[in-house]
Formats: structure tokens, C-alpha cells, sequence
């Protein structure tokens, strides 16, 4: 397992917004399983559905895109160590959310790699609570330069 300090070497996301605990497994033909556990005191609970809190969809996709990045960053890691790039969303297609993700909840992705052309990876993700599909959906990055390499 990879954990969340190695994590923050391959993708740009930092708290509040980082959405992958650990990296479970890493195939590189091109998949990858991370894992999220959905703290109970975080913020957004008080407002989303306070009676009945229920993790919003939006972020449930984000630890999707975000395990795809990581995918995509282990494949394109260069030998010196060097992120010089950053993939972006370019399109999500085919969303399906199945049933619901609660506070304290731990949940697992799985990310395939299902075609690249040029820069432009095509990825298929599914998030699973409790050994249950929660949320399925399709999506493309594309690889730009980083900034900071600009």
C-alpha cells in the first residue's frame, strides 16, 4: 500500500481536497484500487441532508478522477523522479450512482485504463461501499505541462 505522503508525490491535491487515503494496488497495464475512509466530522455533513448526512455524488466522482490521476501519474512518472505533467477532466460520461455513501463509511476504487490517443487517457472507475457498486462512471484526462515546469 501506498500511503498518503507518496500520495501527495503524484498528484497536486492537498487537504481539504484530497480524496485517496492509500493506494491499494497498481497494475501497470493500467489499472489501479485506492481506498477513501469518509471521516464523520467532516464539514460538508452539516449541510448535505443534515438530518440523514449522505456523502454528495460530486465528491464520490472526485475520488474517482482523483484515483485516475494517480493511475495516469505512476505510468507517466518519469525516471529522475519528476512529475512534468498534470492530467485534467476533460469529460465524464455515463455516471450511474447505485446506492449511497454515509459518514464513517470506508470505500473502494477501481480505475481501468481504457484507451489513450495522444494525451488524452480514457478511464473507466468504480467506487464500491461496503463490497457494493456505488457509483460507476466513465472519464477522459488530458496530459498538460504542470505549471511549475512551464
Amino acid at each position: 500500500m501506498i500511503p498518503e505522503n507518496q500520495i501527495k508525490d503524484l498528484i497536486p491535491h492537498r487537504s481539504p481536497f484530497l480524496w485517496v487515503d492509500k493506494i491499494i494496488s497498481y497494475d501497470e497495464k493500467g489499472s489501479i484500487t485506492t481506498e477513501k475512509h469518509i471521516n464523520t466530522d467532516l464539514d460538508l455533513f452539516r449541510g448535505h441532508y443534515p438530518e440523514n448526512p449522505i456523502m454528495p455524488g460530486v465528491l464520490l466522482c472526485e475520488i474517482i478522477f482523483q484515483s485516475g490521476a494517480l493511475l495516469i501519474a505512476k505510468m507517466v512518472y518519469t525516471d529522475n523522479g519528476m512529475q512534468k505533467t498534470v492530467p485534467v477532466i476533460t469529460r465524464i460520461e455515463r455516471a450511474k450512482f447505485r446506492r449511497p455513501v454515509l459518514p464513517g463509511d470506508t470505500v473502494t476504487v477501481k480505475v481501468v485504463l481504457k484507451e489513450i490517443i495522444s494525451t488524452v487517457y480514457f478511464l473507466k472507475g468504480t467506487l464500491k461501499v461496503r463490497g457494493k457498486t456505488a457509483v460507476q462512471v466513465g472519464f477522459s484526462c488530458a496530459i498538460i505541462t504542470s505549471p511549475e515546469n512551464e
